[in-house]
């Protein structure tokens, strides 16, 4: 699948709202390849985008699923941290949301995107076992595996996944590694790079902080065969992303890792949410996450930043407000140009 790609960008899933059939489908017309996230959707809302996208395009794209965890193994933590985020969830004249664990529709979705055989599957939060695998590789996709380590890069491996995503901790949103444990996973994504590949050898689609043209260029001399942006598209027309959250974004803004909204480490942009409930939320995801839905709806809604979760990378400001086509064009132009300076340097 890497091979065929006119450019070697991919959109990240960005499951949670900016994901849409809109820009996957504007990301692989203009030659990279775009992605459905099937994350938080029901099975019948996965569909729905699939066929969504393929209607709008006839050019490959992949969709993204979550790995199930477990539940968590301290409720009592739980509880505390719903205690405290009541008191928010009052003061925004809402009820916090149960904190109960789902595997997110796991077997019903892994029917789908069987049934739909799109160009790449990929996992996160953990690797799916290798008869999943082979069941995906042998109905038409490639499988594509998240990693943050190289040990998660060798299981990734040798459970026969096509690829690798290697996330740096730069990325913004959910550490979609296999083990949710504090400073693990943690490296800069070109040191990672460097790691993984002397770790397998299976093909790298590098991600974290990468938002022009210059950051592909670097991740492809690193040997990345393309390089997925999230954070970078979260400004196009065609993303769902609220309004909020787009303005927060286009502005300088720090980010830092953190549970408070999820129970799962993400980066986001620092606001008064994430401040207040630093190091309090439990490891305990999607417990925390359903917890504090209601918040960050209304949060949304009343164009109140400082209760959402603003899923950033450390290059956030960079990100442009240009239809995604576009944007992939301009980028692919960038890192041309970029390789051409860093060779003539040589």
């Amino acid at each position: 699948m890497l091979d065929t790609l006119r450019i070697p960008v991919v959109q990240a899933p960005l499951a949670g709202g900016p994901s849409t059939p809109a820009l996957a489908a504007a990301v692989s017309e203009a030659g990279g390849l775009g992605f459905v996230a099937a994350g938080y959707k029901t099975p019948d809302a996965l569909r729905d985008d699939i066929a969504a996208v393929r209607a709008a395009t006839g050019a490959a794209f992949g969709v993204n699923v979550f790995v199930p965890g477990r539940a968590t193994d301290d409720p009592a933590a739980v509880a505390a941290y719903a205690e405290r985020v009541g008191v928010d969830a009052a003061r925004l004249g809402v009820a916090a949301g149960e904190p109960r664990f789902d595997d997110d529709g796991w077997a019903a979705k892994l029917d789908v995107v069987g049934e739909a055989a799109p160009a790449v599957v990929s996992f996160t939060f953990g690797c799916p076992p290798a008869d999943v695998v082979a069941g995906l590789r042998a109905g038409g996709s490639a499988v594509w595996v998240t990693v943050t380590t190289p040990d998660e890069a060798r299981a990734a491996a040798v459970a026969g996944a096509d690829a690798v995503v290697v996330q740096g901790v730069e990325a913004g949103g959910h550490r979609g590694g296999f083990d949710d444990i504090d400073g693990r996973g943690e490296l800069g994504l070109l040191a990672l790079l460097a790691l993984v590949r002397a770790a397998v050898d299976v093909p790298m689609v590098a991600s974290g902080g990468i938002a022009d043209g210059r950051g592909i260029a670097a991740v492809l001399a690193a040997g990345a065969a393309a390089a997925q942006l999230g954070t970078a598209l979260l400004r196009c027309p065609e993303a769902g992303t609220s309004d909020v959250h787009r303005a927060a974004v286009a502005q300088p803004g720090v980010t830092a890792l953190t549970r408070a909204f999820s129970g799962r480490r993400a980066r986001g942009i620092v606001n008064a949410f994430m401040v207040e409930h630093a190091g309090e939320a439990p490891a305990a995801y999607p417990e925390v996450h359903h917890l504090t839905t209601p918040l960050r709806a209304q949060g949304r809604s009343a164009g109140d930043r400082e209760v959402v979760n603003l899923w950033a990378g450390q290059a956030h400001e960079l990100a442009r407000a240009l239809p995604a086509a576009e944007l992939v064009a301009t980028l692919a132009a960038e890192a041309r140009t970029a390789l051409a300076e860093a060779v003539a340097r040589l």
